[in-house]
Parts: C-alpha cells; sequence; structure tokens
C-alpha cells in the first residue's frame, strides 16, 4: 500500500478477530514508532507491548471507553520521558508523531488501531501505571489497542477547503 494509500484510508477500529500478531510484525510498527520525527533527534519515548488477555481485560473494565481492548490482539502503549528532552514538553508532539506512525504502519500490514488517549485524563493514567507498573517520572501518553480488523470502515475524503488559507489568515 502507498503512503497516500494508508494516510486516505486509515479509519480508526475498534473490533478485532482473535488473529494473533506475529511478532515479527509487531517489532515492525514499533520501528515505525521509532523512525518518526523528533524534535532534536532527541526520541523521548519508551513503548510497553501488552498483549496478556488479562491485562487488555482488566485496562478495559478499569479505563471508560475502551472496550476495544476486550477484542484487541495487543496494545501498543506509548509513553514520554521528559528527562530525555531538552525544550520542556517537546515529548507530546514527538509523541504524537511516534503514534501515527505505528498506526499508519499497522494498517499498511492489515492491521487495524485505535488511538487511546492518556495524556491529561488522571484516570487513564492511574489504570496503566497500575496495571503495566509505569514509573512515576514516565507520562503514559498513548495506549494504541491493535488487532486484525472485524470490521470494516470506508475511506473518507475529508478535505474542508474552508480551513484552508494561502499567505495569511
Amino acid at each position: 500500500m502507498d503512503t497516500m494509500t494508508a494516510i486516505a484510508t486509515r479509519r480508526t477500529i475498534r473490533k478485532y478477530t482473535d488473529q494473533p500478531v506475529a511478532d515479527e510484525l509487531v517489532r515492525q510498527l514499533l520501528n515505525a514508532g521509532f523512525v518518526a520525527p523528533s524534535a532534536f533527534d532527541e526520541r523521548p519515548w519508551h513503548f510497553v507491548v501488552v498483549d496478556d488477555r488479562a491485562t487488555l481485560q482488566a485496562l478495559a473494565e478499569k479505563m471508560e471507553s475502551c472496550e476495544m481492548l476486550q477484542t484487541a490482539a495487543l496494545a501498543i502503549l506509548i509513553c514520554g520521558d521528559p528527562a530525555l528532552e531538552q525544550f520542556e514538553n517537546y515529548w507530546v508532539q514527538d509523541c504524537s508523531a511516534c503514534a501515527q506512525n505505528i498506526l499508519l504502519a499497522a494498517h499498511a500490514n492489515g492491521l487495524g488501531g485505535c488511538w487511546i488517549a492518556m495524556e491529561r485524563i488522571p484516570p487513564r493514567e492511574a489504570a496503566v501505571r497500575e496495571a503495566l507498573a509505569v514509573p512515576e517520572h514516565i507520562a503514559p501518553f498513548a495506549l494504541l489497542s491493535l488487532g486484525y480488523p472485524d470490521e470494516s470502515l470506508p475511506g473518507e475524503d475529508r478535505y474542508d477547503a474552508s480551513r484552508v488559507h494561502h499567505g495569511q489568515w
């Protein structure tokens, strides 16, 4: 799948089959995150790969609107490490690029995914800290549920000319 097709057809998937995801594919997804753009090449991220069914179920139960974890083959928690950055809060932008890279790589490889926000959502942060033993100095940013899709959503053209400004506002 070419890049523009992947971007245009990627959709949030919340229902997954029970087909497992091969370890090599998980490594490819992580590598997509590792090669994301990063301010000053600081790469202030850490990842926790969660494929234990009981842990995914527990997270689904502890976090509101996270039922998709019940059928996900795995989830990847992306965390920021503020100690690795030179300029305060750039890690948020870096981790955003990282998450998007992983979701696009997942889609290009036949997987579906859902970005579950963590950053500045205290109940979710607390749930992943407890379940995944995330240290206090590390900031949970996003949990990506991943798996082979058990739903099909068409791509959408969302271009909105009214929000495009040329030269100045």
